[in-house]
């Protein structure tokens, strides 16, 4: 599977609320959408999340970072820290590497990694990181040692085409370990497009981790395990949310899912504005009978910001969205073709209902192309 060589060049499917079906590319996109679009782009970063090691006896150990622990648990504070660092990581071959073990890596640009098993726990590990020179930041780090963690279904190495590709363009906050695949279809020509045809845009952090890959195996769906992601928010886009004057459209579930989570995180302070975090968890919008409107969950959050002197948000989510969901935020979506049998393939059905079903027919009926490096299409409510 290989990008194409242009971006906004993939062919793009328009559903709209009249449940009409029409084929069109992304370069095309400011044709359909309505004139009081606000779309919000997801601005993670991919980080290099896949180290190689190799043990004395010449065995290769791949680790994978997944979530940092200390110093910080904060994505954003874990990714500048200096000289050492603990993350939750899987690891290939876990037997072989013993606990308190150190893995050494010594990289082209003259760093030298360390890396030691502190626990097993199940199918995680967790490592303590730590490199010289001690200067260099673990953001730096990663980016010298590691290789971009392409997705499982793409069976090859990364490239230094995918170096490129499998980011956005308008990236900025490290520490992604997939891309918020969505946003791949823009190009800087794109969003220019937009802006001068009056969409506005705005951005929210949502760092994609590896949970996102994993298949529904459950028979209950309410069992299926969902990780948890950090998000970060600006103070703007919440008052603009709090205005409910845009036809809010998500490139990308990620960017869905954060921020169906700020609402009830909005929900959660009518009931307890002492709440000290953000956090969401897997079926909060499931236990929740009591409705309030955008505007007041947003205006909540505006308080509760105040009083904490905050003017960025940052926080988690576990939200399993699945059909009975009600959207609160979001009115359009842009997404690429899912997987059976998950998560993401679940959130589309939510959004439309059984229609995608037939999306999902003739889309493989024309010949349009899955997963991260394929085409998409855009989902009006």
């Amino acid at each position: 599977m290989q990008p194409l060589s242009e971006r906004d060049a993939a062919k793009m499917m328009v559903y709209n609320s009249s449940r009409i079906i029409t084929h069109s590319h992304f370069k095309d996109l400011g044709q359909y959408l309505p004139k009081n679009t606000l779309l919000v782009l997801n601005d993670t970063r991919v980080v290099h999340a896949r180290l190689l090691f190799q043990r004395a006896t010449g065995a290769q150990v791949e680790v994978f970072c997944l979530h940092p622990i200390s110093p910080f648990h904060e994505m954003n504070l874990a990714m500048q820290v200096k000289g050492a660092t603990t993350w939750e990581c899987l690891a290939g071959s876990q037997k072989r590497w013993k606990e308190a073990e150190v893995l050494t890596m010594h990289t082209v640009s003259g760093e030298t990694l360390n890396a030691k098993l502190v626990e097993k726990k199940g199918r995680e590990v967790i490592v303590e990181f730590s490199w010289q020179p001690e200067h260099l930041s673990w953001a730096d780090i990663l980016e010298h040692a590691g290789k971009m963690p392409l997705p499982p279904y793409i069976h090859r190495n990364a490239n230094e085409e995918d170096e490129r590709e499998y980011q956005t363009v308008f990236a900025r906050n490290n520490g992604a370990v997939a891309a918020p695949t969505a946003g791949l279809h823009f190009t800087d020509n794109l969003l220019n497009q937009l802006r001068s045809k009056g969409i506005e845009t705005a951005n929210v952090t949502l760092h994609v981790g590896a949970g996102t890959f994993q298949p529904v195996e459950h028979e209950n769906v309410l069992e299926h395990p969902m990780h948890r992601e950090q998000m970060i928010f600006e103070k703007a886009l919440i008052h603009k949310l709090s205005s409910e004057d845009h036809y809010v459209i998500a490139a990308g579930t990620t960017g869905l899912r954060a921020l169906e989570s700020l609402y009830w995180f909005g929900h959660s302070l009518h009931r307890n504005p002492d709440t000290d975090h953000f956090f969401v968890s897997k079926l909060q919008p499931y236990e929740n009978e009591e409705s309030i409107t955008l505007s007041q969950s947003m205006q909540n959050i505006l308080t509760w910001m105040k009083e904490k002197g905050l003017e960025s948000l940052n926080g988690e989510t576990e939200i399993f969205i699945f059909p009975g969901y009600k959207f609160r935020v979001c009115k359009g979506l842009i997404t690429n073709f899912h997987q059976p049998q998950s998560t993401l393939l679940m959130l589309v059905s939510a959004f439309i209902g059984e229609d995608w079903k037939n999306i999902y027919k003739i889309a493989l009926e024309t010949d349009y192309r899955f997963l991260s490096y394929g085409d998409g299409m855009l989902l009006l409510s």
